[in-house]
């Protein structure tokens, strides 16, 4: 459906340089590739609780909150109130565990899957009513594993597929950005076509 275009693109991740490899920074990788693609340059704004770029020839805001994943909201909420941009105006991006490397899931609304830094966006929202991209970083088997896992990271064969969504997700950017959100979805959320098998000769 053609619907509101975003306004507000938010990266979920962790601040500091001990994080900014681990996978629950996917968020942050996304949201950098896309600020360099828009020639968008990301400064620390106290009263947004995080590094925000304004892309204006895009007409969106970018936003890497600087206050930890489980307070994300603080800073989406700050930024969302005073530009007034409405929650279906607003594009999350996070890592998915449920997702294997490689994979996206571009959706509306719906449920936040445990992930932290969706509940603290939703309770400062206060509602699940946006857009999310997430972008699959694989599940390690046990689930008291996961905290432990999502702060390590990737194996480098995990981050290439991962690094290959980006991407494709940045490849799907034009549709995003003119609200052509079924075109984006169908896109995106295709899984990616399998390597082809080398051929002997």
């Amino acid at each position: 459906m053609t619907a509101a275009a975003p306004r507000l693109i938010v990266g979920l991740g962790n601040p500091g340089s001990q994080y900014r490899e681990t996978r629950h920074n996917a968020g942050f990788w996304f949201c950098e590739r896309l600020a360099d693609k828009l020639g968008a340059r990301f400064s620390h704004e106290s009263r947004f609780h995080g590094l925000v770029a304004n892309a204006r020839e895009a007409g969106v805001w970018l936003l890497m909150p600087q206050t930890f994943m489980n307070r994300s909201g603080q800073a989406v909420g700050a930024l969302a109130r005073f530009y007034r941009i409405a929650p279906a105006e607003i594009l999350v991006v996070h890592d998915e565990l449920d997702i294997p490397p490689g994979q996206l899931r571009l959706k509306f609304g719906g449920g936040l899957g445990g992930h932290n830094g969706l509940k603290d966006s939703s309770a400062h929202l206060g509602t699940n009513d946006y857009w999310r991209l997430r972008i699959g970083i694989g599940h390690p088997g046990d689930r008291n594993e996961v905290v432990n896992y999502v702060l390590k990271p990737a194996r480098r064969e995990e981050q290439e597929l991962i690094d290959e969504a980006i991407e494709r997700a940045l490849a799907a950017w034009p549709k995003i950005a003119g609200g052509d959100w079924n075109a984006a979805t169908q896109r995106l959320n295709a899984r990616p076509p399998k390597p082809a098998a080398p051929t002997t000769p």
